[in-house]
């Protein structure tokens, strides 16, 4: 089978491989679609960063570069391990892509994304979704009801780390929130907030993504930074009070700047982003309103949710969809486009078998 080989920083080829072989407690999915994450694009343009060097093998996995990569996918089981009573041929199903070890449990009230050398499908090793097939341990299949689209189903695991930060936050249904930055995650982001009942704002410069922004309808205002003082507007449309959560979307110190200022005292700020600098933080401002400053990765538990509020209708996700490409375009038309034209963009998808 054909699959995406991440060798070292700028090198990823496709290439042949061996199909993967069922094994005890697994199932073996048909890939649709997968993603191509921000994630990516760091390993592509700085890694190895979550991929393990080539001989340096992750501890859970084994593996190091080449590695198969994609880990934002959905796809059909077309075989089940004979343990495997609750999963069957034919279903649709997404894959919540953790590596993690096999003492660690996955079920509520466990922090399994915060277990010791963690990792992800399509980065640490055990294939991914950038390729023809998959096998995956049954604990992180997800099945997803006949409606939805595979295409659109390639966005439910960005759309659980937005739902990830929500839960994080501890917002609730009336609550206001200002998301800084509408890119891939801030987009996700907000439709989750929207769904959950939450009135939001979103603060951000790109023509392309204010008015993705706009046509999806998850904020219920768009403010450019450069028109208006953002903090000073959520002030004036919440009764000089401010938002009770913020949402750093955009790794921008000025954006951590103004969510400091633009939510109200006492309020949370879940920081959304992956940093790859360390950014000053207006202590004074954060010890005097006594705002919550919080850490959020991946998800834990949420695919659940999140696969409900889609199978619902509460989120559209096609028109998060910017682009849908073959795997052989991978790099010239997914990679090279999302770094040389990342405004235009919120997600490009790839067949794998085209």
């Amino acid at each position: 089978m054909r699959a995406a080989r991440y060798y070292d920083r700028k090198d990823i080829r496709i290439e042949e491989i061996e199909e993967p072989t069922l094994k005890p407690g697994h199932v073996a999915i048909d890939v649709a679609w997968c993603g191509i994450c921000g994630t990516d694009l760091h390993e592509y343009l700085e890694g190895p960063i979550f991929i393990p060097a080539h001989g340096h093998p992750h501890p859970i996995s084994g593996e190091s570069a080449p590695v198969t990569l994609g880990h934002e996918f959905s796809g059909t089981v077309t075989e089940v391990a004979e343990d495997v009573t609750d999963l069957a041929p034919g279903q649709k199903v997404v894959v919540e892509p953790y590596i993690i070890r096999e003492d660690v449990e996955a079920r509520p009230g466990v922090d399994y994304q915060l277990s010791k050398d963690m990792n992800f499908i399509g980065l640490g090793g055990r294939g991914g979704g950038l390729s023809e097939k998959i096998v995956v341990e049954r604990r992180w299949v997800h099945p997803i009801a006949d409606h939805v689209a595979l295409d659109h189903a390639a966005l439910i695991e960005p759309l659980a780390v937005g739902h990830h930060a929500f839960v994080r936050s501890g917002a609730k249904t009336g609550d206001i929130a200002i998301v800084g930055g509408a890119g891939p995650i801030g987009l996700l982001t907000a439709a989750v907030l929207k769904a959950e009942g939450l009135t939001v704002f979103i603060s951000e410069l790109s023509e392309a993504r204010k008015a993705k922004a706009r046509e999806t309808g998850v904020a219920d205002e768009v403010f450019d930074p450069r028109e208006v003082d953002v903090a000073e507007e959520v002030r004036r449309r919440t009764d000089g009070r401010g938002a009770d959560v913020g949402f750093e979307c955009s790794s921008v110190p000025v954006v951590l700047d103004m969510l400091l200022d633009a939510v109200r005292p006492a309020g949370v700020i879940v920081n959304v982003s992956i940093w790859g600098h360390k950014p000053e933080v207006d202590m004074p401002k954060l010890v005097l309103k006594e705002i919550a400053l919080v850490g959020t990765i991946g998800y834990s538990n949420d695919h659940q949710r999140v696969i409900k509020l889609v199978e619902e209708g509460k989120i559209d996700l096609g028109p998060f969809i910017t682009g849908r490409i073959g795997l052989d375009g991978l790099v010239s038309e997914g990679f090279e486009q999302l770094i040389t034209n990342n405004e235009a963009h919120v997600k490009i998808i790839v067949d794998p078998r085209a």
